[in-house]
């Protein structure tokens, strides 16, 4: 018997990614490369304790003229834990979308809220499809969360300039967070964890998250 991948080394493990034996050094070099591998893979869980992601400088991030403080993000911490909870639960039902494409639903989103500060709305929906799949989810579900708002309020108190300082947020966490690996999904899994299902775990306090 030889690895799945390589075909030439013995096998140590099962890889779910590929539904098959490989060895240990091709789950090294193709995990998240090659290898669409399940978030709840035990070799990718331990691999995500030891992985360090290069940190962007601001010069890198987009988005600087938007300033996002502390205070801000206290503020706004239920909407901040809706839109990460959103965002991470439309990546993952989008098939085979990636951090990448949630970087650029991200981006898109931010384009299509700077527009309305300016008074002129326009929708930059991403052409990448499974970025427009999590572009789409998200703003649906603003749409339901502001139906929920003018239901028990009478009113809306979320403002677009609200979002849009939170999306920039999510934006830069994606930044910090993603491990440059074409098929990475470390933010949608950061995502997934740190903002679960609402009704099972209190809003989770964002100050340690502060990034330039």
């Amino acid at each position: 018997m030889v690895c799945a991948i390589c075909e030439i080394r013995r096998p140590k493990r099962f890889c779910p990614g590929v539904r098959g034996d490989i060895c240990t050094i091709c789950c090294g070099t193709e995990r998240e490369v090659t290898v669409s591998c399940p978030l709840d893979c035990v070799y990718l869980r331990d691999s995500r304790r030891h992985e360090k992601p290069e940190q962007p400088s601001i010069e890198q991030l987009p988005n600087r003229d938007i300033r996002v403080s502390e205070s801000f993000l206290d503020d706004h911490q239920d909407l901040l834990f809706f839109l990460g909870q959103t965002a991470g639960a439309a990546a993952l039902n989008v098939p085979g979308a990636v951090d990448y494409d949630v970087r650029e639903a991200l981006e898109s989103l931010i384009r299509t809220y700077r527009t309305l500060q300016s008074g002129v709305y326009y929708e930059s929906v991403p052409a990448n499809p499974l970025a427009a799949g999590i572009y789409a989810a998200v703003q649906q579900a603003v749409a339901r969360y502001r139906e929920e708002e003018q239901k028990s309020l009478g009113m809306t108190k979320t403002r677009d300039a609200d979002i849009l300082g939170l999306l920039v947020f999510l934006q830069r966490l994606e930044f910090a967070r993603n491990n440059g690996k074409k098929r990475g999904r470390a933010f949608v899994d950061f995502l997934s964890r740190f903002y679960p299902d609402a009704e099972e775990l209190p809003v989770a306090e964002p100050s340690s998250l502060i990034l330039p």
